[in-house]
């Protein structure tokens, strides 16, 4: 299965916006309000919000958006929203993005990256574990959990 991560643009832009996760699972943003907040963010910092719709062997199946910290001492490095498509989960297609994601971020000078998510999303804490993130034991405003990987 061939994974790429592209921009998003015109020609994608509609498909992204129409790709939704299933109903037991509330706790992700939609991804029209993600790219609304990846606009606000770099009309202010340029590159700090990465959005790119995900696709397998040609087809879209999801979307995922970056944080790049834009204080180049800070160094923090962030998997902003990761989502796939409620017609393409359950097919290996979550963790072969989160490799490919991950393989992005070390392309791009992150040593660590975080993520955080609902404690109920089982599902995605699942993904996280078998790519290699750990709980850092910290909880965000929230309340989600915080999980980190090493790279």
């Amino acid at each position: 299965m061939k994974i790429e991560l592209l921009p998003i643009h015109d020609d994608n832009r509609e498909e992204v916006l129409h790709l939704s996760v299933r109903k037991d699972q509330p706790f992700l943003a939609t991804n029209s309000d993600s790219l609304k907040e990846a606009e606000e963010y770099n009309a202010e910092n340029p590159g700090v919000a990465r959005p790119f719709a995900i696709y397998a062997d040609g087809k879209l199946v999801g979307f995922c958006m970056f944080y790049f910290s834009p204080d180049e001492e800070e160094n923090y490095y962030y998997l902003w929203r990761f989502m796939i498509d409620k017609s393409e989960q359950g097919k290996g297609y979550g963790q072969a993005a989160l490799a490919e994601i991950i393989k992005y971020y070390r392309e791009n000078g992150a040593d660590k990256v975080y993520v955080t998510t609902a404690p109920e999303n089982t599902c995605g804490i699942h993904v996280y574990h078998n790519a290699g993130f750990q709980e850092t034991g910290e909880f965000d405003e929230d309340g989600d959990v915080e999980l980190m990987l090493v790279l």
